[in-house]
């Protein structure tokens, strides 16, 4: 997008003057901020306007993306990056006295994503806008997102993230387009002459009101947009309560709506806490369905042919409430007989599945769903039957799986299986996870629809994760090889030529070391903890689960101080990097922070280890930490069980940026040693093969610790007190008698590989080679690509 500095510069002026009453040399950096994001907004929203009237006349198929998160993180430099204006306006605001590095600053990270899950959206919705195909994600308006992490005394405490009131400029405001949700009520049914007729009674309705937050792409006409639903209540205030004196009974109406876009993913550990999560899915869904309903209908006469327009993606088993309810609008609203509707709906919805664990594959109490959800779980009744019924009479070999296949059973609604059962297209996110869908999981489905199940690998956006967040190496590798990769990542394979070239090594670890030292000053002044930017960093950032096993990793430091301070070991100085936010209610996620903490704190201040091994916990990760984080990590640690991470994106990220990956062949791993080979890659662990043999032979985790004096050491010294004096028998307890994720059979394995990434950083010329070879390989992890494999085998088939 060509814009001079003084035309940027008059619109920022033009701005402060009408929206805020001041020349530039009054205006506080506050107002600055609001003026120059309103200046990129207004060039979005011109830039919106002439790609519809451009979507009108080519009638492009409509890709609607369903997820509960997009993790999109902060969007001025984003935005500045794809529209290519960010030297002029860094220039522009100079010449106003102000810095954008300090306005880039000022802004929050969006409140909208969780983990993985939310960022991988947030890359599909980059990478589909750069290659021009018409996207529209859409999901909630949480006004107070996840949550702020803190860390006091080891423990995890969690405050509200208020991005509204720094991140809103971005949301431009949509009312004339506001639905509405009905819940709970009952279901009146008559038989008619058409039929029986289904009437939804007695309900209580909450309004939808859409906000958009546009989404550019690199250099391309495309803008497309991010839907954002806030609920409020359509009676918000009871003016009689209110003149009776019931000053907040008045409010409660509202109140009660307005809870449904407060929080993502609120604690679910008690009834409450399901039912309004429950009553998010199915706000976002119904508001979505209606909105897709209306934009096809402006150009076509009738729904008959909604699949041949439109695909409705539901990303995870969050949205799966759109099978029923897209069955719902089509019968009750626009008159489908069940058949037709139910070929519209089927030939509509994809699904992509992202965990082969149970208990993440959604579930609900039927008696929660019937309650708020009358008429939908009706429609999901009649689904099951007529599922059920067509395995028994034409897959007789299958009816033993009826009851693990059926929709409803054993009092839950299950929304995978709704999903199975409806979606024309079912993916996984990467090759060893579709294989496990394909011969485990869904593996009966697999049989009866052959076909449906197939893979598309994660990826994604090196325009963010390198060629903003790593500046020095994206520079380094454009004087290489020019900066064709930003459009095809598969030109980093290029860099191969340059594995034996000194002085490329050479830079490769001057780079690395500036962006350590970056890190460094992040961690003094928010940990108050100098590490040594020359020790080895050794990175775990994720989302905090058992099965990720970041326990293991503080299991093996505990390992490495013990080592150190009763055997006088020596070792490459390493510092140990975690960052991880637990979900509110997960007591043992919370308890190994508080371990991770507190071990660290005790291992930072003995001198004993003679600066050998720090460890620090970044609290409140979030993307704009991840930024600084990727370019300096060394070792990406991907440690989960075999067979459970699906398959991971911060693998990736920090793959791009060079680092190298210690973990099991688990998920993505899995692909990234197909292409980096054994050599570049620090394997050890079961497979997923071989830990289902270790639970069917009856894994007892007792028997490791008796039999393994390393682990023996640990526990012994954690159940004593040995951790800063503090009890961790919750701890040892879980891992004696539970270990489910298997931390100590695979301990010696990761013991043994953590020394053989030990002895290899001792040559730094090898280590930059192998660093280099994993970022000319990351190529095919590349969002575009994943975009480009879904429009081929899924969107536009």
């Amino acid at each position: 997008m060509n814009c001079s500095v003084n035309e940027l510069k008059n619109e920022i002026v033009k701005v402060l003057k009408s929206d805020y009453g001041y020349d530039a040399s009054d205006a506080t950096i506050l107002q600055m901020y609001g003026a120059v994001l309103m200046v990129v907004q207004q060039k979005l929203l011109d830039k919106r306007g002439q790609y519809l009237d451009q979507l009108k006349r080519n009638d492009k198929k409509r890709i609607y993306y369903m997820s509960m998160e997009f993790l999109v993180g902060r969007s001025l430099k984003n935005n500045l990056y794809n529209m290519s204006m960010e030297a002029e306006m860094k220039e522009a605001v100079s010449q106003l006295g102000f810095d954008l590095e300090e306005i880039y600053e000022m802004e929050p990270d969006a409140g909208l994503g969780n983990g993985g899950l939310g960022r991988l959206a947030s890359c599909y919705m980059d990478a589909a806008t750069t290659m021009g195909y018409p996207i529209t994600g859409f999901s909630i308006r949480y006004e107070f997102g996840i949550f702020k992490q803190k860390i006091v005394d080891g423990w995890q405490m969690e405050f509200p993230d208020d991005w509204l009131e720094m991140g809103g400029y971005w949301l431009v405001p949509r009312r004339d387009e506001a639905k509405e949700i009905h819940f709970d009520g009952e279901v009146k049914e008559e038989w008619s002459e058409k039929g029986l007729k289904t009437t939804h009674l007695n309900y209580y309705t909450v309004r939808a009101v859409p906000y958009d937050l546009l989404i550019s792409g690199k250099d391309s006409d495309a803008v497309n947009s991010l839907r954002l639903w806030s609920a409020e209540s359509v009676d918000s205030f009871d003016m009689g309560s209110f003149a009776r004196g019931e000053h907040v009974k008045s409010m409660e109406s509202g109140n009660r709506a307005e809870a449904i876009s407060k929080v993502l993913y609120p604690a679910d550990d008690h009834i409450e806490g399901k039912s309004l999560r429950l009553k998010q899915q199915y706000f976002f869904v119904s508001a979505s369905l209606q909105n897709i309903i209306q934009i096809h209908l402006r150009t076509n006469p009738s729904l008959d042919n909604l699949a041949d327009k439109a695909i409705i993606h539901i990303n995870d088993t969050h949205p799966a409430l759109c099978v029923p309810e897209l069955m719902r609008l089509l019968m009750d609203d626009y008159g489908y007989e069940w058949d037709q509707a139910w070929d519209i709906t089927c030939n509509t919805l994809a699904y992509t599945n992202h965990t082969v664990m149970s208990e993440a594959l959604e579930k609900w109490d039927v008696s929660l769903f019937r309650h708020h959800l009358p008429r939908v779980y009706s429609i999901c009744e009649e689904i099951n039957r007529r599922f059920c019924a067509y395995v028994f009479e034409h897959h007789p070999e299958k009816r033993g799986a009826i009851s693990s296949m059926a929709a409803i059973d054993n009092n839950q609604v299950r929304m995978a299986n709704l999903c199975m059962i409806a979606c024309f297209s079912v993916n996984g996110v990467s090759k060893l996870h579709s294989d496990i869908l394909k011969t485990d999981l869904f593996r009966d489905y697999n049989d009866i629809f052959p076909g449906k199940l197939t893979n598309v690998t994660n990826g994604i956006t090196a325009r963010r994760w390198l060629c903003q967040g790593n500046p020095l190496l994206t520079e380094m590798i454009t004087g290489l090889i020019g900066s064709g990769f930003e459009k095809d990542l598969s030109e980093l394979q290029r860099l191969n030529a340059y594995a034996d070239v000194a002085e490329v090594l050479r830079r490769l670890g001057e780079i690395n070391l500036a962006n350590k030292q970056r890190l460094a000053r992040y961690i003094a002044v928010h940990n108050g903890i100098r590490v040594d930017p020359n020790s080895l960093f050794d990175v775990q950032v994720k989302r905090l689960h058992e099965y990720k096993r970041q326990l293991m990793n503080a299991l093996l430091i505990c390992h490495l101080y013990l080592e150190i301070k009763l055997r006088g070991k020596t070792m490459e100085p390493r510092t140990f990097i975690f960052g991880a936010k637990a979900s509110p209610g997960y007591y043992m996620a919370k308890e190994i922070i508080r371990f991770i903490c507190t071990m660290g704190d005790m291992i930072n201040r003995d001198p004993s280890v003679n600066g050998m091994l720090k460890v620090v916990f970044l609290e409140n990760y979030r993307v704009s930490l991840a930024e600084i984080i990727y370019p300096a990590a060394e070792i990406s640690e991907q440690i989960s069980q075999a067979g459970k991470e699906a398959s991971g994106t911060g693998n990736m990220k920090m793959m791009l940026n060079g680092a190298l990956t210690l973990g099991t062949m688990d998920g993505a791993n899995v692909e990234i040693y197909d292409a980096v080979g054994q050599d570049n890659i620090f394997i050890f662990g079961m497979n997923a093969a071989e830990v289902v043999q270790c639970r069917n032979n009856g894994y007892n985790p007792w028997n490791v610790y008796s039999q393994n004096g390393y682990v023996k050491e640990v526990l012994d010294f954690i159940q004593r007190g040995g951790i800063d004096g503090k009890n961790f028998d919750t701890i040892v307890s879980y891992l004696l008698h539970n270990d489910q994720y298997m931390s100590l059979a695979d301990f010696d394995s990761y013991r043994l590989c953590q020394q053989k990434v030990n002895d290899a950083y001792r040559d730094p010329m090898a280590w930059n080679r192998m660093s280099l070879r994993n970022i000319a390989e990351s190529g095919i992890f590349s969002a575009d690509r994943s975009i480009q494999d879904y429009v081929d085998q899924i969107w536009y088939r």
